[in-house]
């Protein structure tokens, strides 16, 4: 089978996290197309900081792991899209988000050609599901 084109997939993973940040009323915004390291920018006005975050998203459900490269940001944001698969075997559920501090993915293995981490790779990364308060901790430092 090809590969799957996933780009507006991969778009769309950026706005649905940006959409959550400011659901949990994290002031943020999208980046210009490839910036280096990081997709969107949280910030606090009041405290003069801000929160570069990097979204690597997954389009097939039950994705493992994700490529990353560029460490170049303060969080990593991980979007399980669940979206099936190619064969129309897998089912369409809900997506899942992480929210990784960097350092926290700079310490996992990663592949070496792809430079791919394995979710199962991060220590008790399921208690990183949907912590959107650590961006906002981070802000009010």
């Amino acid at each position: 089978m090809p590969r799957l084109d996933t780009r507006l997939e991969a778009e769309g993973a950026e706005f649905l996290t940006l959409g959550q940040l400011l659901l949990h009323k994290i002031a943020s915004y999208k980046t210009y197309t490839n910036m280096p390291g990081y997709d969107l920018v949280a910030t606090n006005p009041e405290s003069n900081k801000s929160a570069m975050i990097q979204v690597k998203s997954r389009w097939r459900t039950g994705a493992a792991g994700f490529p990353i490269n560029n460490f170049s940001c303060n969080f990593v944001i991980v979007v399980l899209l669940n979206r099936g698969s190619k064969d129309g075997k897998k089912e369409v559920f809900p997506p899942n988000y992480y929210v990784f501090p960097v350092e926290l993915i700079k310490a996992a293995p990663r592949s070496e050609n792809w430079g791919k981490v394995n979710l199962k790779d991060i220590p008790n990364y399921q208690e990183y599901e949907e912590k959107w308060h650590l961006i906002s901790d981070f802000l009010n430092k």
